[in-house]
């Protein structure tokens, strides 16, 4: 990058580039903003502490979002082909992004205390997604908390190519939504983690089951829901702009992660409370709301996010947001002592 011939603004060390926006990254030299809040809110609001612990009854839900799911595709089995992608986008996308909360609940161990149980209990979550992901993403998940920003260990952050190549083109941003989790599955090819173990096969095996299960016994128009449920709930849908809220730079070139307090938060077991979970990534679903309720002063004053459907479209109309509107670091940076204590 040539700074001579750019123009740039230094606001609480976030650099951002007026004049080659959207080609490069928003750069920080600050450190990860979670890590710094919640150790002012632990000193204010020490009570938050109490929230901290595990929700088994999660295992139901997830039971439950499998057999709904599975019913669904057992009565769509014979309807016409426009009648089977209708119902997954209108349906199916919402139970399968259901699922995908709950596998993000495992992947944190907020089921069990055992290592085991959680791990299980999200490959059961993972049956209506078609393709074993759910201890592949336990791994790369728990990297995106720990190293938010770094890109050669944040999976949740485009590739330098797949940010050129996608642009701020509305036509190739939606294209982009609508094959998002490729773009994914090519993301974690940087990251250096080990990408087979017993439990990986587990999953695998597990998964080949249910999928033939499916195949054979409800037949291809069945298995063509649960594909397309599961495509649209991370994708070319209303409930994909989940993934821009969370961490693009959509409202404030300050502020890097966004909460969602809309209504489908109801459905979506509040995974729009993203500040709060990754201040507490061990509070479980159902007690994110309190995390708010209890220290309101530091999630008030954070801007957020009412509605994913107009998050949705204006990610793809606006050419001012593209896939480099997200902060990246170079290096993991240190929280100085001095700036723990600080109130928002």
């Amino acid at each position: 990058m040539n700074n001579d011939k750019l123009l740039k603004i230094n606001y609480c060390g976030i650099y951002c580039d007026m004049q080659t926006k959207p080609t490069d990254f928003t750069w920080s030299n600050e450190p990860n903003p979670h890590h710094v809040r919640v150790r002012q809110i632990m000193k204010q609001h020490p009570d938050v502490k109490e929230l901290i612990g595990k929700n088994p009854y999660t295992i139901f839900l997830i039971f439950g979002l499998v057999g709904l799911q599975t019913a669904i595709a057992y009565g769509v089995s014979n309807s016409p082909w426009w009648v089977v992608i209708l119902v997954a986008y209108l349906v199916g996308a919402f139970i399968s992004h259901a699922l995908w909360v709950m596998i993000h609940e495992t992947s944190h161990g907020l089921l069990f205390k055992g290592k085991a149980l959680n791990l299980l209990a999200g490959m059961v979550a993972n049956f209506t997604h078609i393709f074993p992901s759910s201890v592949s993403f336990q791994r790369y998940h728990l990297k995106h908390h720990a190293h938010q920003g770094e890109h050669d260990l944040d999976a949740d952050l485009p590739d330098f190519w797949e940010a050129r190549l996608v642009s701020n083109n509305p036509f190739t941003k939606m294209l982009w939504f609508l094959f998002f989790p490729v773009f994914q599955i090519t993301r974690t090819a940087r990251l250096n983690i080990s990408l087979f173990d017993r439990w990986v096969l587990v999953n695998w095996i597990l998964q080949i089951a249910f999928d033939v299960a499916l195949f054979v016994f409800l037949g291809p128009k069945a298995f063509v829901f649960m594909l397309a449920s599961f495509f649209f709930s991370v994708g070319l849908h209303p409930l994909g702009a989940r993934w821009i809220q969370e961490h693009y730079l959509t409202l404030d070139p300050m502020q890097e992660t966004y909460s969602y307090y809309g209504p489908l938060n109801t459905v979506a077991f509040n995974v729009g409370y993203h500040n709060e979970h990754h201040d507490f990534p061990s509070i479980p679903w159902n007690k994110l709301p309190q995390i708010k309720a209890k220290a309101p002063s530091y999630y008030d004053s954070l801007l957020s996010h009412q509605s994913w459907t107009r998050l949705f479209l204006n990610f793809i109309l606006d050419p001012k947001l593209s896939l480099y509107s997200r902060v990246l670091r170079k290096e993991k940076v240190k929280i100085e002592k001095e700036k723990a204590p600080r109130s928002l």
